[in-house]
């Protein structure tokens, strides 16, 4: 096969979106120009090879600016610095920026390329955590999309105005504009590297707010989108994190595993940094399932990629009885991130960290503040984490009845929500909320369920604690039955009424009585009911 029939068939190749034989034809003719150097770059960069791709647009740059075609050269300049930056080159990245900004000079004001530029300016202050600011350009790159009706300007606008709104709380604003960016990627105008960016950038913002519906949807899309292109690499190990994501959030933990060995597979190709967000996702699976050691491994590789190990590695700490250091790094999370996403993220923990270190107030507090985002932000998931938080802060502070309707609302949440582990979390809390309205055998039947879920899903550190709730350890060998009889003493109950609670004879109460007052000493109803309190059994 000749050199013009090599074109040709590259040509092809890139129309069938058959990356691979794309980039091998197009890279094998000596004198592309214009439309095949940018062909080109985009096959290379969408089979990993960098290399190939930055120099085929480097190839175009010269050859536009040479023949005076400023506006495409600047369009390749982007294009160079994008992929630079990516791959970690911000510092020559930066220079490509600094050309194409002077470039564009002496070109009108309305020229499209001026939104391309944006794009880069937009990213940067997204990256100094300067939302206003990026937020400012997204709703200009929108305006220049609209006005040259450039579809992949369309897309990132609508996009990155959707995100920040998130970001700001505007919660039903935000996902209004990236259903809108999402109609410009499935036309099939935008460039496959913006459109594969837009739909990964997209989930990652559903995945932060808990919306798993459109997560679900625009991850099987991402998947479609991907399987149709053969050779591709990039954007595959987003596609396998996501659906790990997905899969984890229903408690299908062996499936999340190995979509995350994908993922890392794919991000190893080609040196990308969210690998540090993979790793993350294998130690919260690890973590979940008691394999402590293994989860602080993960965790403290994500932080060597630069992800925050946070804050599952503090509910790491809390499981392995570092309760200070729990909420040492709690506290200062809170203090650090203040947008309503990154909150949302970082309160449920804060609640369960609050609590196990006996600051009801604090926990209270968090709680509150998890109830407030829930509201605007209007996610079944994360109303589910409110509500079970909620409960979890109303049943510490002694009032099972008041905990009860949160709790029962999470747990029905979580249900609907296919979300097998948070479900059981929340049947443990109904559970205790039983025992300690005195309900010992709804309780127990609570626990049950709870405790066959979690050893369904190999949650070995919930199994091991909901074991123990089972069989409570009592003070001076009392059981269960003998505990329910105290309470109700305690609570000034005659010896008929407390037959008539417990379904039991009156010759039976007066035997559990005689037992108890030997167990614990005492010879009056007065002095047991000071035990009960004493003890806190009540």
């Amino acid at each position: 096969m000749g050199v013009a029939d090599d074109l040709v068939v590259g040509r092809e190749a890139f129309e069938r979106r058959e990356w691979a034989a794309a980039r091998d034809r197009l890279a094998g003719h000596p004198d592309l120009c214009g439309e095949d150097l940018e062909a080109l770059a985009v096959a290379a960069y969408l089979t990993g090879d960098d290399d190939t791709c930055i120099r085929a647009w480097q190839s175009a740059f010269r050859q536009r600016e040479e023949a005076g075609q400023t506006a495409l050269a600047v369009r390749d300049a982007f294009w160079v610095a994008f992929v630079l930056f990516l791959s970690g080159n911000e510092a020559v990245g930066e220079g490509w920026m600094a050309r194409a900004t002077r470039m564009l000079e002496s070109e009108p004001d309305d020229v499209v390329e001026h939104g391309f530029l944006d794009i880069h300016h937009l990213f940067r202050h997204v990256y100094k955590g300067e939302f206003p600011q990026a937020f400012d350009l997204a709703v200009r790159i929108s305006a220049a999309g609209r006005a040259s009706g450039d579809p992949n300007l369309l897309a990132v606008g609508g996009m990155s105005e959707g995100r920040l709104l998130i970001y700001s709380g505007r919660v039903r604003e935000g996902l209004s504009l990236l259903d809108e960016a999402m109609l410009w990627v499935v036309g099939g105008d935008v460039s496959p590297i913006i459109a594969g960016h837009v739909i990964c950038s997209m989930i990652e913002a559903c995945q932060e707010i808990g919306d798993f519906r459109r997560m679900t949807e625009w991850t099987a899309a991402l998947t479609r989108w991907c399987g149709d292109q053969p050779g591709l690499v990039p954007f595959t190990g987003q596609c396998a994190l996501h659906r790990a994501q997905i899969l984890r959030s229903q408690g299908a933990y062996e499936q999340a595993l190995t979509e995350l060995g994908i993922a890392l597979d794919r991000y190893r190709l080609t040196g990308d940094p969210a690998s540090g967000v993979a790793v993350y996702e294998r130690g919260e699976v690890q973590r979940i399932r008691g394999q402590y050691e293994a989860a602080a491994a993960a965790y403290e590789e994500a932080a060597a990629y630069g992800h925050e190990p946070q804050p599952g590695l503090a509910l790491l700490w809390l499981a392995t009885g570092r309760t200070a250091a729990a909420v040492g790094a709690v506290r200062r999370l809170l203090g650090e991130f203040a947008d309503p996403v990154h909150r949302s993220q970082l309160l449920p923990a804060a609640v369960e960290v609050f609590l196990a270190a006996s600051d009801q107030s604090a926990a209270g507090t968090a709680a509150e503040e998890l109830d407030a985002i829930a509201a605007s932000f209007d996610c079944p998931s994360l109303t589910a984490r409110a509500s079970c938080a909620r409960g979890a802060v109303t049943l510490a502070a002694g009032d099972p009845n008041g905990a009860l309707p949160s709790l029962r609302r999470g747990w029905q949440l979580w249900q609907q929500l296919g979300a097998r582990y948070d479900a059981a979390r929340a049947r443990t809390l109904i559970g205790l909320a039983f025992r300690a309205l005195g309900d010992e055998d709804s309780a127990a039947a609570e626990l049950g369920v709870a405790r066959r879920t979690f050893h369904d899903l190999d949650a070995r550190a919930d199994v091991r604690r909901t074991d123990a709730l089972l069989t409570p350890s009592f003070p001076d060998r009392l059981t269960a039955r003998e505990v329910e009889v105290l309470r109700l003493v305690a609570a000034g109950r005659t010896n008929p009424q407390i037959a008539a609670a417990l379904f039991l004879s009156e010759k039976t109460v007066a035997r559990h009585l005689s037992n108890i007052f030997g167990k614990i000493r005492v010879s009056s109803r007065t002095a047991a009911a000071a035990y009960t309190i004493e003890h806190e059994l009540v």
